[in-house]
Parts: C-alpha cells; sequence; structure tokens
C-alpha cells in the first residue's frame, strides 16, 4: 500500500521534532555546571521574601512568640459585671402575650423581653434593671427587675 503526500508530511515533521528535541537535550547537557549538589539546589528566602541563592544571615533572625499572633477575630478581656446591667424604662408590655420591649437609657436601643425573664410583675414606664442576652432573632433582655 503506497503512502499518501500527507502521511510522508506527518512522518518527516515528527522526525524532525524528534531530532530537534535530542539536540536540545545535547545541548542542555553540554551547557550544565558540574555542580549537582544538594546545596546547589537549594533556594533561600531573604527577610524582603525575595528568592537567593545564599542562606539568610541569622543575625538578622527575628523571634516570634506564637502566642502573640492573633488570626481572626482578637481575644476578648475579662468582661466587667457591672457593665452587664443596664437601666431602662418598659415602652410596651403585653401581659396575655407574655413580651413586651425595654429602651436602654444609655443606647437608646429597644431590647425584647420574655415573661419568662422577669422575676417581678412590669408594667408599661416602669424603670427597670436588665442583662442584654444575644438570642436568635436579636438581643433579649434577662434577669428583668424593677427599679425600687
Amino acid at each position: 500500500m503506497a503512502e499518501t503526500w500527507n502521511k510522508k508530511e506527518r512522518e518527516k515533521k515528527k522526525q524532525a521534532n524528534k531530532k530537534e528535541k535530542a539536540e536540545k537535550k545535547q545541548e542542555r547537557k553540554d551547557n550544565s555546571k558540574g555542580d549537582n549538589s544538594l546545596e546547589s539546589m537549594f533556594a533561600y528566602l531573604d527577610e524582603n521574601g525575595n528568592l537567593s541563592s545564599k542562606p539568610p544571615d541569622p543575625k538578622k533572625k527575628i523571634i516570634i512568640n506564637v502566642e502573640d499572633i492573633e488570626i481572626g477575630v482578637p481575644k476578648q478581656g475579662p468582661i466587667n459585671p457591672d457593665d452587664l446591667i443596664r437601666k431602662g424604662i418598659v415602652t410596651f408590655f403585653n401581659d396575655a402575650k407574655g413580651y413586651g420591649f425595654i429602651k436602654d437609657s444609655e443606647t437608646q436601643e429597644s431590647v425584647f423581653v420574655h415573661i419568662n425573664s422577669i422575676t417581678e410583675a412590669i408594667k408599661e414606664n416602669n424603670k427597670v434593671t436588665f442583662e442584654v442576652e444575644m438570642g436568635p432573632k436579636g438581643a433579649n433582655a434577662v434577669n428583668v427587675k424593677l427599679l425600687k
């Protein structure tokens, strides 16, 4: 079976590519340095983050304490229990439904209060002390007591 012109051309290209590849391989082999030791293959990072062939100067080494590294939210200090107790005025309370709202006297924000969080009976316009606890839907008042 006779080869077509197309097949001959493809075969010639393959042979030329093979030859070229072999020549490049031989050139790399001839030009490579004789020093193939492990030390010559190392790459070092200097203090600026650049790659270099020389190891870094040990005098410039900075020691970092692992405990000082903060990832994410910073650690909070201890909370003063007096800061948790707030004062406010009951703006709305429904005894039948068992919930209401207290307006914080400092921040002027409205805080939800449930009847289970109340230690004494409260009515609208009563001055109360309470603590704020975050619930699934926002801030909730707990430990609600009447101010005397």
